[in-house]
């Protein structure tokens, strides 16, 4: 059975001050690629988690557009690109697909899994929308094949669908357009090896099947033995009915025997009266059939400062406990969103500083710096 994030717990969110991250200051947000806007990030990991290290540097796939006047507009237009981040910062690798090659109108968050043979890559990702079709919200995941060698990645094979919303434990994620600014979930597939049985997990964002309820979200996951074998769905391994619509870029790290569950939400997710953060949440079980508990009694593990309540966002925890996100809107001094030109001026579009996670039992520690 899920997990239930309940209210109570998150509520406690709401006065957890020790959570809170630095302020991002103007030295803080430095471009990778000129004139362009990134965001959501996943590094290349081997199967067991470890981030992959080539000739001294960390591989990351970003979503990437170039920066337009409106920075809410970049999830329409949305591609993933590869860079690498090492001992003198940041470059760029160009996109990660040819142009067209994907089945969606956009390239939406996922994951990438290197073969122990060091070439061979399997990229997991949300295709939204359809391919020369005109703009919605649908979401499906895929993944593919490819090389990655001398800083460059190609050879993809044909994306094939890795698994299907059943519309039973998950809806579909097939709105032609948002509802009072939401949507619903089925992407950011997440890969996780079990230790235990080397069993696969995929993990995503969804939304749950028959509950009508907009605080719907889920941690959904799919199931296979070995990779020779289909994606099975399986029930949600957490589910957030009446607290949180959206349980976004579910990922899991294994430390001392325990399975950590991160994820990361925004303060308007949550159900009214709750109070809690945007953040970076998270649960920790035994095994991957849980129960669940959440990490410091509500969930929390960082959280933007009150100060700057919308400075960064999609935190992304390595299997080496280091966590990296993206500059949003920051230096806002409670300027409101409701303007593009002040939203442009705001948008960093880049990496934010990083920092690193202590973890201990059902404790996780903020580190500054990592």
């Amino acid at each position: 059975m899920p997990t239930p994030w309940t209210a109570a717990q998150a509520r406690r969110a709401a006065d957890q001050p020790a959570a809170a991250l630095p302020v991002i200051t103007a030295a803080d947000v430095v471009p990778i690629i000129a004139g362009h806007d990134l965001w959501d990030m996943w590094q290349i990991a081997d199967a067991d988690g470890r981030t992959v290290i080539v000739e001294g540097c960390s591989w990351w796939f970003f979503l990437a557009t170039p920066r337009f006047a409106d920075p809410d507009d970049r999830h329409d237009a949305a591609r993933i690109r590869l860079t690498s981040h090492g001992a003198d910062g940041w470059r760029d690798h160009g996109n990660a697909f040819p142009d067209g090659f994907t089945p969606g109108s956009r390239e939406w968050s996922g994951s990438a899994v290197l073969d122990d043979d060091g070439v061979t890559l399997t990229m997991y990702f949300t295709a939204s929308g359809r391919k020369g079709g005109p703009r919605t919200f649908e979401q499906r995941l895929f993944e593919t094949r490819g090389r990655f060698a001398d800083g460059r990645v190609g050879d993809w094979s044909m994306p094939v669908e890795s698994i299907a919303a059943d519309g039973e434990l998950y809806l579909r994620a097939d709105q032609e357009d948002a509802v009072d600014g939401r949507i619903k979930g089925f992407r950011d597939p997440g890969y996780f090896r079990d230790p235990a049985d080397n069993a696969e997990y995929l993990l995503f964002s969804g939304s749950a099947g028959r509950v009508d309820d907009v605080h719907d979200g889920v941690v959904g996951v799919a199931r296979r033995a070995s990779s020779d074998d289909a994606w099975t769905l399986a029930p949600p391994l957490v589910e957030a009915i009446g607290v949180n619509s959206e349980l976004e870029r579910p990922h899991i790290v294994h430390r001392d025997g325990l399975y950590y569950l991160f994820w990361s939400t925004q303060a308007k997710r949550f159900a009214d009266g709750l109070g809690a953060p945007t953040g970076l949440y998270g649960m920790v079980a035994s095994d991957m059939s849980g129960p669940w508990r959440p990490l410091n009694g509500s969930g929390l593990v960082a959280a933007n400062p009150p100060a700057e309540p919308y400075q960064g966002y999609c935190w992304w925890v390595t299997g080496e406990g280091d966590v990296i996100s993206f500059v949003d809107f920051w230096g806002l001094a409670c300027k409101p969103l409701d303007d593009a030109t002040v939203r442009r001026a705001h948008f960093g579009g880049t990496a934010a500083p990083w920092f690193r996670l202590a973890l201990q039992g059902d404790t996780a520690t903020v580190v500054v710096p990592r």
